[in-house]
């Protein structure tokens, strides 16, 4: 009976950890992602153009900057990042703005999460555990990366209506379009000055600018990027004022991150609503597990009791989906 007893109450716990990881992911992709999004329509329209790309840049070779970056590498090395997958482990580093090679990410991840699983298989007392672990602790090298793309892609988007006002000024007195790239990344600071510099090379040693206008938005996914990207590449071919137009996209992208800032003031107290409605259960259990230890097994022992939890962590979930259809806003 003690052992029945005890397998019972580990399956409660696998039961408990499982309900507050499930709770925290969503409330983590729900609440922690900003309050404006882009609206689903520009969304699809951003993927499609990237598939577009994506087939024209095999269809054209690799860049400059990916054979300078191949030729730094040993021969073992580029064995490696030709493995099947590291193409998308080498196009998240490079848009977080990093220079470590892909199979390096993939080795670490691979060894810390091997470790970290087989630690907790031995010492947890659910191997389970232990696996479930050894994934997540497996995954961080990749939500780093992530992590630091997102914050460099808002961070390049705020830079992005300064650098139109540049470029806009140097076509107006008289600079061809690569000189008031150049003019950008000689200016401004990380990490659009970096990005535009890569662009001008591209395009100062010998690629079209369709090529690395391209590259441009491959790099940086945005669909504000992508309408930059687009105006340019309908200006060379068809022609037009494009100091113009780009002081109408800069005034443009101002006034979309001014009201960006608005909605998310507006949206704070319905975020942190939810987070304390979502966590309060779990919170709660919490409690009440320390102050009687004999509480919580009296409702989990009993079938009923058991069908109420579910019930209740249903009713959560469902919560926090409502609450981010009303908190996120797309325009």
């Amino acid at each position: 009976m003690d052992l029945i007893g005890l397998e019972i109450q580990l399956s409660d716990e696998v039961i408990v950890i499982g309900m507050v990881f499930i709770a925290a992911f969503l409330l983590v992709q729900s609440f922690l992602v900003p309050a404006f999004g882009e609206n689903r329509q520009a969304q699809k329209r951003l993927k499609k153009r990237l598939r577009a790309i994506s087939a024209e840049a095999e269809r054209s070779g690799v860049s400059l900057v990916q054979r300078k970056y191949l030729r730094k590498l040993s021969p073992l090395e580029r064995v490696l990042e030709r493995l099947p997958g590291m193409e998308r482990v080498h196009q998240l580093i490079e848009q977080a703005g990093q220079e470590t090679p892909a199979y390096r990410v993939v080795l670490y991840s691979v060894c810390l999460g091997g470790i970290t699983g087989v630690a907790g298989h031995q010492l947890l007392p659910q191997p389970l555990l232990g696996v479930l672990l050894g994934v997540c602790v497996g995954a961080f090298p990749f939500l780093r990366l992530m992590r630091a793309r997102k914050r460099r892609l808002a961070r390049f988007e705020e830079q992005l209506p300064d650098a139109l006002i540049i470029m806009a000024r140097a076509l107006r007195a008289g600079h061809p379009f690569s000189d008031a790239m150049h003019l950008v990344a000689e200016e401004m600071a990380e990490p659009i000055a970096g990005e535009i510099r890569t662009t001008f090379m591209e395009i100062n040693y010998g690629g079209d600018v369709r090529g690395a206008m391209l590259g441009l938005l491959r790099r940086v996914q945005s669909v504000t990027v992508m309408i930059f990207v687009t105006s340019v590449l309908i200006q060379k071919e068809t022609g037009g004022n494009l100091a113009e137009l780009l002081d109408g996209l800069a005034a443009v992208v101002r006034d979309r991150f001014r009201f960006q800032r608005k909605v998310r003031t507006l949206s704070a107290e319905g975020r942190m609503a939810a987070w304390i409605l979502s966590l309060m259960p779990f919170v709660l259990a919490g409690i009440l597990t320390l102050v009687n230890a004999e509480f919580l097994p009296m409702l989990t022992k009993d079938p009923l009791g058991r069908h109420l939890v579910v019930v209740a962590f249903v009713m959560v979930v469902i919560g926090i989906l409502w609450l981010r259809k009303i908190v996120r806003i797309e325009v």
